[in-house]
């Protein structure tokens, strides 16, 4: 066995936490899948209109989800994501071969199990890019609503549900747009995850300089944990590139689906920006052990995506509007660098040289 995780116990784990929930009443959970069959089918006209980007995978699907299912969609993710270590590991040192021991894997089950309970709960919507759901009888993949999530965030604060599910379905359809829309992302977004993964683990002198280095930041009063959690801190030189390029990438993508997911809810989603109001409220509002665990898993790394990205974005669309946007999804040499993602002028003055004109690519980030 090469899985570096027990899969089973994982599930388990998160099963068992997750028996001291109520489920959602399957009469509300039908009304939920027909309610978002239909948001989600609106979300990708309007997100085809306001991007110019059509995909190639058919329409999308929403699937209502419980928690639980939401746990084993990702435990499949994880479990593709994580395969090549697990090989890595079984043809590595005896050091490293003893991560597949028996103990080590349920030990890793018990950890990956509880995490995804504790995530399960905060999660309304997912665009799995590493599950192929391709094979689906209407040829589409699909985009994931987790029905007691928003059910319980809209009685709590009030929210108008068909609003509130198109609102959330325009950021995932977005999502989906950017990856079956852009001939070229998924398949760099695959290989950049490889090549993260397939970099060699740090050895013990590369975690001595890890926390020397953590050491530093605290000193100069800055948040080793900032940027990637536990991941970065740990990560080689290379790793720490490779990452660097990942959070530059989410970053645009998260920034890009927060604008057009403004843009297109204007019509149709008048309590827009309440709804953005409370979720970023909520984002913000974690304290204690939830905020250490947030920093840790890279999630606080995660919500400053949206800023940074939705600056970005902003500041292109002001210098060269649409046409200058739609550059970005021309080809991966298009793509902002980390750098150039928190200075915009450093892209803008790379891709658009003073007197030359930008050439139109779709419609970018926005249309009027």
């Amino acid at each position: 066995m090469t899985d570096p995780v027990n899969w089973d116990v994982a599930l388990k784990v998160a099963r068992q936490l997750l028996a001291r929930r109520v489920p959602m009443d399957p009469e509300a959970r039908a009304e939920l899948a027909a309610s978002f069959a239909a948001v989600t089918r609106r979300a990708e006209e309007l997100v085809a209109a306001e991007t110019g980007l059509r995909s190639t995978a058919g329409p999308a699907r929403g699937e209502v989800v419980d928690r639980s299912r939401w746990v084993e969609v990702n435990i499949a993710s994880f479990r593709r994501l994580l395969a090549p270590v697990g090989e890595r590991l079984a043809n590595g040192s005896a050091a490293a071969r003893r991560a597949l021991s028996p103990a080590s894997r349920a030990g890793a089950g018990v950890e990956v199990g509880a995490l995804l309970y504790w995530m399960s709960g905060r999660v309304l919507g997912q665009y799995d890019l590493l599950l192929d759901d391709s094979d689906g009888a209407d040829g589409g993949d699909c985009v994931y609503f987790v029905g007691e999530n928003i059910v319980s965030i809209e009685r709590e604060h009030d929210f108008p549900p068909e609003q509130f599910r198109l609102w959330i379905a325009l950021h995932e359809v977005t999502h989906r747009m950017q990856f079956t829309g852009v001939p070229w992302m998924r398949g760099y977004f695959l290989g950049l995850v490889e090549r993260g993964i397939q970099s060699s683990p740090p050895d013990a002198r590369a975690v001595l300089e890890s926390l020397r280095r953590a050491a530093g930041e605290l000193r100069a009063g800055r948040n080793p944990l900032a940027d990637g959690g536990v991941v970065g801190l740990f990560a080689t030189s290379e790793q720490l590139a490779t990452l660097r390029e990942a959070q530059a990438l989410m970053s645009l993508l998260e920034g890009h689906g927060d604008v057009v997911m403004s843009k297109a809810a204007r019509s149709e989603v008048p309590e827009a920006d309440r709804f953005a109001a409370t979720l970023h409220e909520r984002r913000g509002a974690a304290r204690g052990a939830t905020k250490v665990l947030q920093q840790l898993i890279g999630i606080e790394s995660k919500l400053r995506q949206y800023a940074e990205g939705e600056t970005f974005l902003e500041a292109v669309a002001a210098a060269g509007g649409d046409d200058l946007v739609g550059r970005l999804w021309e080809s991966p040499a298009m793509l902002p660098n980390l750098d150039e993602i928190r200075e915009p002028r450093l892209w803008i003055d790379r891709v658009q040289p003073a007197g030359r004109a930008t050439a139109e690519v779709g419609r970018g980030a926005g249309g009027s």
